[in-house]
């Protein structure tokens, strides 16, 4: 049951945003086994003063198009499914809506199971 927050510049059209919600699910789905209407994501948009990002930190020349994911998920997953995760986000957000590789910056945050109430207020996985 991940949760993603992605954050990013405004100025995106529509179908933009939608892309990144659909590659990203596509790509927990095929590499986390996330179940089909598993999809919890919530897109906020920055203007210019309040997004700031190191333009070439770790030798990554970063643009404004820059998108920030960060996915909090149960800490159930192998490093071969994260690298996996990591590698299949870039490469479908590349395809659409056309990010660079250099402008994908994911961030994991794992959780223990019990840590999530999905309504009710009820621990779902405890």
């Amino acid at each position: 049951m991940p949760l993603a927050h992605i954050a990013m510049r405004a100025g995106k059209p529509e179908a933009y945003r939608q892309a990144i919600f659909d590659g990203l699910y596509r790509a927990l789905h095929e590499t986390f086994d996330v179940p089909e209407d598993d999809q919890f994501m919530v897109i906020t948009e920055h203007d210019a003063a309040s997004f700031r990002y190191g333009r070439s930190y770790l030798g990554i020349a970063r643009s404004d198009d820059l998108v920030f994911i960060q996915i909090t998920a149960n800490n159930t997953r192998t490093l071969e499914q994260k690298k996996a995760l990591f590698r299949r986000v870039v490469q479908l957000l590349g395809e659409s809506p056309g990010l660079r590789e250099e402008d994908v910056f994911v961030s994991l945050v794992e959780v223990a199971k019990e840590n999530w109430s999905l309504g009710r207020g009820l621990a779902q996985y405890a």
